[in-house]
């Protein structure tokens, strides 16, 4: 059947890049679930955020990933749940709340960084060094390439090889 996102091109970008980004989430899920990482792909961003720029407010780390509000608060309230993220009312105005890393969250991302945000960093890496062309050619070929072999076959790959 014909892909009809694929062929109307520039007019159904957003639609494009969106399941696009749907199928990377998705394989970088099945990564983390390898490795038992306890988290969903979408959350990491969070903690990243709040390890390079130290304690956020929920409006501070919504502007540093470029989200709304509600889905920062939400996805903070899960990981303060889940003993990464905790959160302690600002002293000068008692309605901020700052939210940090706890030793637990802080432990995730040292071990992230060391043996995990490699693994999906080079697995992306694979797929998007042969890009080359028009935008629309580089989606065709990127899509192509996710189909053939996704991101965690070719973090299973990768694994071992030097990044």
């Amino acid at each position: 059947m014909e892909d009809i996102v694929r062929a109307l091109g520039y007019l159904c970008l957003g639609s494009r890049l969106k399941r696009i980004g749907e199928q990377v989430q998705s394989d970088t899920q099945r990564i983390m679930e390898r490795l038992d990482v306890p988290l969903q792909a979408g959350q990491y961003p969070l903690l990243a955020a709040i390890d390079r720029l130290g304690p956020l407010s929920i409006g501070e780390l919504a502007e540093a990933l470029a989200v709304t509000q509600p889905g920062v608060t939400r996805a903070a309230g899960l990981l303060a749940e889940a003993g990464y993220l905790t959160a302690r009312k600002e002293k000068g105005d008692q309605r901020i709340r700052r939210l940090s890393l706890t030793q637990e969250g802080q432990a995730l991302i040292d071990r992230s960084k060391q043996d995990i945000w490699p693994a999906i960093e080079a697995a992306v890496r694979d797929i998007c060094d042969g890009l080359d062309g028009s935008f629309i050619a580089q989606l065709d070929r990127l899509e192509d390439a996710l189909q053939e072999k996704p991101l965690h076959r070719r973090a299973l790959e990768n694994e071992g090889r030097p990044s």
